[in-house]
């Protein structure tokens, strides 16, 4: 959840938002925030009990990353399942020496908190460079002129992705120029991304 979202949920409702995470393949629930303790704005987190969490390289995998470090989370513990119905190919990728690999890329502090970047799959390489769709909405949501925002990665002549952002904004604020210069700057490789700063409503609903 954006950051900005739990800052005003609690400036609303006094009430602290405990962010965890999970998936369906961790029955499924792998961490949370204190409720009692330590939060961090941003954090998953910490494993919960019995459960066994690292970042590892997301090429190789193999053995823990140092904090800090961004690779794929990778989680062991008995709410892991045992595999996919009937699809053996499909869970020997995503199970490997008793790990669950869950395809999310993140990374842990210095306190064992963990933080979800993005998923593995919406990387986006442009020029070298590792972009996070995740971060680039981030500082869109920081934008007081802008309520929604999510960026994807676009194919980009010759070999590289550019992101398109598509943003929801009142109608009477939603010029691009308007909206790009405050976050300018503030997300580094992510500004050095092609990019174009699309202004329209976010359709949540298929009808």
């Amino acid at each position: 959840m954006p950051v900005e979202h739990l800052d005003q949920f609690k400036k609303r409702t006094g009430a602290a938002i405990a962010e965890g995470y999970g998936l369906t393949e961790a029955s499924p629930v792998t961490h949370i925030n204190p409720i009692e303790g330590t939060r961090k704005n941003g954090s998953i987190g910490l494993p919960f009990p019995d459960t066994e969490a690292k970042i590892v390289d997301m090429e190789v995998g193999g053995d823990p990353l140092p904090p800090g470090k961004r690779g794929e989370l990778v989680i062991r513990g008995p709410q892991v399942m045992k595999g996919y119905y009937n699809r053996p190919d499909a869970t020997a990728d995503v199970l490997r020496n008793g790990w669950l690999y869950t395809g999310d890329i993140a990374y842990m502090d210095e306190e064992g908190y963990f933080y979800i970047v993005d998923r593995k799959k919406d990387l986006i390489i442009s020029g070298g460079y590792n972009i996070y769709p995740r971060e680039i909405d981030e500082v869109l949501h920081s934008h007081p002129k802008i309520e929604e925002a999510v960026s994807v990665g676009i194919p980009h002549e010759p070999e590289v992705k550019s992101s398109r952002h598509t943003s929801s904004s009142a109608t009477e604020r939603n010029s691009p120029a308007a909206m790009s210069s405050p976050t300018a700057g503030k997300s580094s490789p992510t500004t050095k991304c092609r990019a174009a700063l699309n202004s329209e409503r976010i359709c949540r609903k298929p009808w």
